[in-house]
């Protein structure tokens, strides 16, 4: 199997801005990134941006960098303009790791593009764990998926579904939390970047539902462990900052 990793990475964000830059353990951000993804089985690194303070970030890394616009209202259009530019073939998979997951296993990046390679029907895949904790299923920046009995997604929302019917019941164990990593093949990234962003994508903040309101099929792959944190919030920077120093003792990942 071949594929490759792309992370999008963008200088504006609402909460965090230049959020790829941010020093976390030494390093920026998007350093972090793309160490994730040089330990996963890619066969190319690129980072595609809109910043050139991003790029020069980027420098001595191996990673290949591509400038792109600053008007994609997200990742999957990032990934779309450079694949198109490039002319990667319809058949091939490109991984998309968020440009703030410092700290997602190389093995979850193998495993989504592993789970698109074995399904031909599937135009997307992406991973999800079982979400067993109350305070998670309330929270908005969970974001909470249910599939069918295929295994292929249904709908995604920062709401809680499915939810139970029955007060103080308890969750029940088909609730899933989704992880934000996706593979596409590089004909679906082309086919949902010319469509406009879609009312429920524009409600949830949710990009993967364009591809859902298309009708294209997104296979789910359950059971990894969620990645340890995502840097969303501001609150979230010293956790990762410990959890980065404990992943490498005595050396500066990224």
């Amino acid at each position: 199997m071949n594929f490759r990793v792309v992370i999008p990475a963008r200088y504006g964000s609402g909460r965090l801005p230049g959020k790829p830059l941010i020093p976390l353990a030494g390093r920026p951000l998007i350093r972090h990134v793309c160490a994730r993804a040089f330990e996963s089985l890619a066969s190319e690194v690129w980072v595609a941006t809109d910043d050139e303070r991003i790029a020069a970030a980027c420098e001595g890394l191996g990673v290949q960098v591509a400038m792109t616009s600053s008007a994609h209202a997200s990742g999957t259009d990032r990934i779309a303009e450079l694949a198109a530019r490039s002319g990667w073939r319809e058949t091939e998979i490109v991984v998309n790791l968020q440009g703030d997951e410092p700290l997602m296993p190389p093995a979850a990046i193998n495993l989504v593009a592993e789970t698109l390679a074995a399904d031909p029907d599937a135009a997307m895949a992406t991973l999800a764990c079982r979400l067993r904790q109350e305070q998670a299923f309330h929270d908005p920046h969970v974001v909470k998926l249910v599939t069918d009995r295929a295994g292929y997604a249904l709908y995604f929302s920062r709401a809680p579904i499915p939810w139970p019917r029955e007060a103080g019941a308890d969750l029940p164990p088909e609730i899933l939390r989704h992880v934000g990593l996706y593979a596409y093949r590089a004909g679906t990234l082309e086919q949902i970047a010319t469509e406009p962003v879609c009312a429920l994508e524009r409600a949830e903040g949710l990009e993967q539902l364009r591809a859902l309101w298309l009708g294209l099929r997104i296979r789910v792959a359950v059971g990894i462990q969620v990645p340890s944190i995502a840097i969303d919030t501001p609150e979230d920077l010293p956790r990762a900052e410990v959890l980065l120093r404990e992943r490498e003792p005595g050396k500066t990942p990224g």
